[in-house]
């Protein structure tokens, strides 16, 4: 294994060819996530019986930042060419998880979903997992499967195979949320891989009219649409979520109420710290807010996008996937939330990239955000004429 900050030939580089840019457009969403956590959760916490404790959110968040972002550090150490020889590994590990958090006694149950593995100092969320090693076994298969890519039987069914059964799984827990990220991840790279656009069409119209069946088929999924096409009409039940929602951006207006004056955070908005952040997010800083995070969304998707160009062009066409499945991620699963919060959406529960309360979500971020800058790193040896 070579590190990032090995000289892969005399005179090469330790840690210069980084994109910094990058880099700040990351930690400023970390920083802005750790700031509205903690003012998101703060009269939840005092208000807890187990902890009467103001900073109880906020320390543990910290603490999952930490180590994140030293995870992240060091899946930055690992070469690209290393996650794909193991992307299948990574995906049938993934994969083992989805199924222990299914097994009594080992699986946790919060709010009626079975989605956690307790660790004692935090909890494993699979699902998480699954996101990032979708983003590698997806691009390593269209990468392998290149010349498969208009065939049916070669090129789209092993992988939509791989997305069901992951997807039975995780329909089980029930996480309709992560399960919409997954397909849209493997099925995005696949399209962006080369497969045949008629294929690609027919399964968008197979996904849809998929999706409306598992809603038709769900009475709570179909509450949740019913209150979302019309909150105001079950304002104290169905509607409950996005009716305070609605409120909070209501009164954020354009420049907000200031950072910690929100009125919904304090018992009115439920999962203020997780799910609705971004409505915290838009009562305490207005238009304005809500503009700077999205803006800083859309130019790292950007970005990734624009890596995985350079990768292509460098003919890494297992890094140029990569880098725009992590694109897609983090773009599919922001829209969601704040199509969600804003009542464009469905009430799913999917947390902001970077910004909401979770350990779990951090982690898989932070390595996956790791990644996108190795390959950006590599790339930017490769173009210099260094080998990596």
């Amino acid at each position: 294994m070579r590190f990032a900050f090995d000289r892969p030939t005399p005179g090469a580089p330790r840690f210069t060819a980084y994109d910094e840019a990058l880099v700040w457009v990351i930690v400023a969403l970390l920083a802005i996530g750790l700031v509205m956590v903690y003012s998101a959760s703060i009269a939840y916490a005092e208000a807890d019986a187990d902890t009467h404790n103001r900073f109880y959110y906020l320390v543990r968040h910290s603490i999952a930042l930490t180590v994140a972002l030293a995870v992240g550090w060091v899946a930055f150490q690992v070469p690209t060419a290393m996650w794909q020889r193991h992307a299948s590994r990574l995906f049938m590990l993934a994969f083992v998880m989805l199924i222990l958090v299914l097994v009594p006694g080992i699986g946790k149950v919060v709010n009626g979903s079975r989605r956690w593995v307790s660790l004692g100092i935090m909890n494993l969320q699979p699902s998480e997992i699954m996101k990032l090693a979708a983003c590698l076994y997806a691009a390593d298969f269209t990468t392998r499967k290149a010349d498969y890519m208009h065939s049916i039987t070669k090129g789209f069914v092993p992988m939509a195979a791989a997305v069901a059964v992951t997807g039975i799984l995780l329909l089980m827990e029930p996480d309709f949320g992560a399960f919409a990220v997954v397909a849209v991840i493997s099925m995005g790279t696949l399209f962006l891989g080369g497969i045949n656009w008629r294929i690609f069409a027919a399964l968008i119209t197979v996904g849809g009219l998929s999706a409306v069946g598992l809603v038709m088929s769900s009475p709570y999924r179909m509450e949740r649409v019913v209150g979302f096409l019309d909150p105001w009409q079950d304002p104290y039940g169905k509607g409950y979520q996005l009716s305070h929602s609605l409120i909070a951006f209501g009164r954020g207006e354009w420049f907000g109420v200031g950072l910690g004056n929100s009125v919904e955070k304090l018992f009115y908005l439920p999962e203020a710290h997780t799910d609705f952040l971004m409505a915290v997010i838009a009562e305490e800083f207005g238009f304005v807010g809500i503009a700077v995070v999205v803006g800083l969304f859309a130019w790292l998707v950007r970005r990734a996008f624009h890596i995985g160009m350079e990768s292509k062009k460098l003919e890494r066409f297992f890094q140029a996937l990569v880098a725009q499945a992590i694109g897609i991620w983090i773009g599919w699963q922001a829209f969601i939330n704040v199509g969600v919060n804003m009542g464009l959406l469905p009430t799913k529960g999917l947390t902001l990239p970077l910004l909401s309360y979770g350990g779990s979500a951090i982690l898989a971020n932070c390595i996956a955000l790791a990644i996108l800058l190795r390959i950006d790193w590599e790339n930017r040896l490769l173009m210099r004429g260094y080998k990596v």
